[in-house]
């Protein structure tokens, strides 16, 4: 047998100890149960095994990882049960093992362990309550039950490899968090000294908020807290002004003294909380800031965290992301990812020769459609994706339409489709939630975390506290808002399949080499090497995307580059 197809099943046992199986491709072992003492030798002792079968990458990955031994591939159970009950219309589910067994023996369903907070400095990259091991027999019965619900899959073939990519994505995740984003303190604290001057003992506001609320308070004529919403709100109103928030793009609409110092006190405000000495302190640690990336956090596919805000690091905090002494970082921006991934999976003769030019995606649309008007061609394509269909968005997509039939019918009918409450599926199989009410016209729901966001591209990020993973909540919505949702779904969570193949194909480049991850979100990557491995990291992040758009959707005319910056200092990438 070719070792790097085999497959071996583990299971961890009560002292530290394993339980394994070779398998076969129906899933069934080809040879006897084996109990060993030792689970991470267990490992160890097998280097040829091509995947690992296992619960749950969180609950073994990491002491693997601390033993430094490196798994190459594997197939996480849990995982898989939430792609599938998702597949099913199911989402929000129990996921886990124990709750997939029960369902296959029509026993009382246990609840999914809580998600923990996250812990500063702690060794687990991903949260994993303390649970009582699974017998290997049991987790072979749920392999084999999913192997078979894969097969009854719409497209089996997709769905396999969806599974097999947010598997991946799972090890790339521990082993981002184990390495570490390199950060230098020493550069953050006198950032932070600039930015808002001297620290007031008892952990009041620092100097320089404190003189902007001042200011702001002298504007209003009365005592204000900037902080509030709800009382620069009053005090607008009571000098007669009529707001509705204090959003940044509504408060530069005013004419008022106070409308200055209260958009810098916001900015400030906000590196104070999310950013500030009190972060350094809790998630920064010899040098390294490690965030808990969770891979499929949001029901589109793409990444949060859990806690410690690393999908929203302030442009001028990304000073303090300094590489190491010899080193460099490699931040490699996708271009244009979204309407190219429209080209491929639509099919579109015309866009996917528009997305087959390795430059800038717009200008050509531009050329081809919009009398070289480029910002009108952004404007337009990012409409037909995120939903903008009335006054310009209408005439814009009209000329779409003429242009490009294949890639408007698509997003067309993913809207059609959400607002009929039909599932909706990115190119992988991906399922969309469910709505509650579904074929109520004037009731139902979409996830609010994945909610289309000022005809750009959120970050789906944590927001710098607590916990945010993907929770099955509903926001009330009429189903026009759905079809708004499933209409750029196809696109972004097909977007999101793609990352996770991008990613398992430059983990797998950079293995016999000093470089490691340490930083993904939705269209950048980040790779911390010497400086002597930065040329070779570059191409093998270029070579990455391509492979992935290959394997994803095919062979299309599509290309997939990046704009790359090899740097000391994440600042500088931008």
């Amino acid at each position: 047998m070719d070792e790097r197809r085999s497959r071996w099943a583990l299971a961890a046992a009560e002292g530290g100890g394993a339980r394994l199986a070779p398998l076969g491709p129906d899933g069934l072992p080809t040879g006897p149960l084996v109990t060993e003492p030792d689970l991470i030798e267990a490992v160890r002792s097998r280097p040829g095994v091509g995947r690992w079968v296992w619960r749950s990458t969180a609950e073994i990955h990491p002491r693997l990882l601390a033993a430094g031994v490196r798994v190459e591939r594997c197939y996480d159970i849990e995982v898989a049960e939430q792609l599938l009950l998702g597949h099913e219309g199911r989402l929000g589910e129990p996921r886990s093992a124990a709750a997939a067994l029960a369902r296959l023996h029509r026993s009382p369903v246990p609840s999914d362990p809580p998600q923990r907070a996250a812990e500063p400095g702690a060794q687990s990259p991903l949260f994993e309550p303390e649970r009582a091991p699974l017998p290997l027999e049991s987790l072979l019965e749920v392999y084999g039950e999913q192997l078979r619900r894969h097969d009854a899959a719409e497209h089996p073939g997709r769905l396999r490899l969806l599974t097999a990519a947010e598997s991946a994505g799972m090890l790339v995740a521990a082993e981002m968090h184990r390495s570490g984003l390199p950060w230098r303190a020493d550069v953050h604290r006198r950032m932070l000294e600039e930015l808002l001057g001297e620290r007031y003992a008892g952990g009041g506001e620092p100097r320089r908020l404190a003189e902007l609320a001042d200011e702001v308070s002298a504007a209003f004529g009365r005592r204000v807290r900037p902080e509030l919403p709800a009382d620069v709100i009053k005090a607008f109103a009571q000098a007669g002004v009529k707001v509705r928030s204090t959003r940044r793009w509504e408060l530069e609409e005013i004419d008022h003294p106070a409308v200055p110092p209260l958009l810098e006190y916001k900015k400030l405000y906000r590196i104070w909380v999310a950013h500030g000495w009190s972060w350094l302190q809790d998630w920064v640690r010899d040098g390294r800031f490690r965030p808990e990336y969770l891979p499929g956090g949001t029901v589109s596919g793409r990444w949060t965290t859990n806690g410690g805000g690393a999908l929203q690091i302030p442009k001028v905090i990304r000073r303090a992301v300094v590489a190491d002494e010899g080193w460099r970082l490699v931040v490699a921006d996708a271009d244009q990812m979204e309407p190219r991934v429209l080209a491929a999976i639509s099919r579109d003769p015309g866009l996917m020769d528009v997305a087959g030019h390795g430059g800038d995606l717009y200008s050509v649309l531009s050329d081809r459609a919009f009398s070289g008007d480029r910002d009108h061609a952004k404007l337009a394509l990012l409409g037909a994706i995120y939903g903008q269909t009335s006054g310009d968005g209408l005439k814009n997509l009209a000329a779409l339409r003429r242009r490009f039939p294949a890639a408007v019918a698509y997003v067309d009918e993913a809207a059609r489709a959400g607002e009929e409450g039909r599932l909706v599926r990115t190119w992988l199989g991906r399922t969309s939630p469910r709505a509650e009410g579904a074929g109520d016209d004037d009731e139902a729901g979409i996830p609010q975390e994945a909610a289309p966001q000022d005809m750009g591209v959120g970050t789906d990020a944590d927001g710098g506290s607590g916990a945010s993973g993907f929770t099955p909540g509903y926001a009330s919505s009429n189903a026009r808002a759905r079809g708004r949702f499933t209409r750029n779904f196809v696109v972004q969570g097909s977007a999101a399949d793609w990352a996770l193949l991008m990613l398992a194909a430059l983990r797998q480049a950079l293995a016999g080499m000093r470089a490691e991850l340490v930083f993904f979100q939705h269209d950048e990557v980040m790779v911390h090497c010497p400086a002597d491995e930065a040329d070779a990291v570059v191409k093998a992040i270029g070579e990455a995307g391509e492979t992935a758009g290959a394997i994803v959707f095919g062979r299309t005319p599509v290309r997939f580059p990046f704009t790359t910056a090899v740097v000391e200092c994440y600042a500088d990438a931008k």
